[in-house]
């Protein structure tokens, strides 16, 4: 799923980017002279602020590229409506898909292939080749230019931790590890759960779908054919499970409650709840806003990943992908949009001291760590120039960004996703309820029910 906290991300990045109009319809190409794009940056229902922002940005491309002109409409784009919207001809000629299906529609031709026009671009050799996989297809063409990722992390309090005799600064680096402290926690600060998994909404599914994947499983699996075979009854989802077990029923270390959502279980971290958690990597951007968090008190690591070549962890985000039919004008002025509004922030100076600004001021998170689009040395660029800007301790994040560019990256299961999250939330909430909880059981019932839904696709 995409992480709950890229709906405050969303704005965020339109803030440095309505003036806008609703509905979309794509471009004729060029008219006037000029080469005329529909670009989709923002769902419907942005903010005022984000609106605002983003119409500036409009102007200041078209600006820029006198024989371009952009004009921005309000656009969320769903699996179900795709396809009759391309053939309908009502697709923006820019819009945005998750990380989910970026490489399916890319190799089924339904995405308008970049590559000779981001090779052009200033930024082409320094992505960080995870990231930029995601919108790679299997001929090793380039179809989207993904922006606002995320990857499942540990966040953790570091106040929790002293008062359990903990050292903030050497969190937990293994799957065992977290365990003990978990059980320290728990024993020596009394009312906080030492580690606690979302369970409601969906997350609980994508939440142990991160587990699975961090053990080296797969909850679904595409075959040479693309035939996708729904595999929650693995070795190492039951592994992830029983893990979750222990520390339930052999250390008490999960506390009394066990049905969180992503707004509930922020709640109770930034509350001294809940001492560690999973979840994405800039969370800590939603625990300042909507939670009133202290940011001094935040902790942040790479969740651990077993020994193994299949072992990933799981990322979202997502591709800002170009309309099929466009004509090749219209494809690198595409590409020209997309650098400007997506990349610009990370890559250019001036972008990139703007947005902290502007960050700085909505008190909102700054240097929230996320997952790095491009490579380690650009990432420290962009850190160095936004540094008078710092409102976390930069300190406090270094287990995350230390250790994150070193991950192997592995994007959600690609199909009916949320279907999947939704039916394994009760699994998940079996094994912390009912000590005696029959997993193959209920891990064969999901397989069942979500193949069912796969299979329907495809008659």
């Amino acid at each position: 799923m995409k992480s709950p906290g890229k709906i405050a991300v969303l704005a965020t990045v339109a803030l440095v980017g309505v003036g806008i109009l609703s509905g979309c319809s794509s471009s004729s190409g060029s008219g006037g002279g000029k080469v005329n794009l529909v670009v989709a940056p923002v769902l419907p229902g942005a903010t005022a602020d984000a609106l605002t922002a983003l119409h500036q940005r409009v102007q200041q491309f078209n600006k820029e590229n006198p024989d371009i002109n952009v004009k921005a409409v309000e656009y969320q784009w769903t699996a179900p409506t795709f396809t009759a919207e391309l053939a309908g001809g009502t697709l923006p000629d820019v819009f945005n898909v998750p990380f989910t299906d970026s490489k399916t529609l890319a190799n089924s031709g339904q995405l308008a292939d970049i590559t000779k026009d981001f090779k052009k671009t200033s930024t082409a050799d320094k992505w960080n080749k995870n990231v930029l996989d995601v919108a790679t297809g299997s001929n090793g063409h380039v179809y989207g230019i993904p922006w606002g990722p995320y990857a499942m992390a540990l966040s953790y309090n570091r106040d929790i931790f002293k008062q359990a005799g903990l050292d903030p600064d050497k969190p937990p680096t293994t799957l065992d590890e977290i365990q003990q402290d978990a059980k320290i926690i728990s024993q020596k600060v009394p009312g906080v759960a030492g580690y606690m998994q979302m369970t409601e909404g969906g997350t609980g599914g994508w939440e142990l779908a991160t587990l699975t994947q961090a053990l080296g499983g797969r909850l679904e699996k595409v075959g040479s054919d693309g035939k996708v075979t729904v595999t929650t009854d693995n070795a190492q989802t039951k592994a992830g499970l029983d893990w979750l077990k222990t520390l339930r029923w052999g250390d008490n270390s999960m506390g009394s409650n066990f049905l969180f959502d992503w707004s509930g279980i922020n709640q109770a971290f930034a509350s001294g709840k809940v001492a560690m958690y999973m979840s994405g990597s800039d969370v800590i951007g939603s625990l300042m806003q909507a939670n009133g968090f202290d940011q001094n008190k935040y902790g942040v690591a790479t969740f651990p990943l077993a020994s193994g070549s299949d072992a990933g962890i799981l990322s979202g985000g997502n591709v800002d992908v170009v309309n099929v039919k466009d004509s090749a004008a219209q494809i690198a002025a595409a590409v020209k949009w997309i650098d400007f509004y997506r990349t610009g922030p990370t890559a250019d100076k001036t972008a990139a001291i703007n947005n902290a600004k502007t960050l700085a001021k909505g008190k909102q998170a700054v240097n929230a760590p996320t997952l790095p689009v491009f490579d380690k040395a650009t990432w420290e660029q962009n850190q160095a120039w936004i540094k008078p800007y710092d409102n976390i301790p930069v300190g406090n994040l270094t287990p995350f960004t230390d250790g994150i560019f070193n991950q192997k990256i592995v994007p959600e299961p690609p199909a009916h996703t949320q279907d999947l999250y939704a039916a394994l939330d009760p699994v998940v909430q079996a094994v912390l309820t009912n000590k005696n909880a029959d997993v193959d059981t209920l891990l064969k019932g999901v397989d069942t029910k979500v193949q069912a839904l796969v299979d329907a696709d495809s008659k």
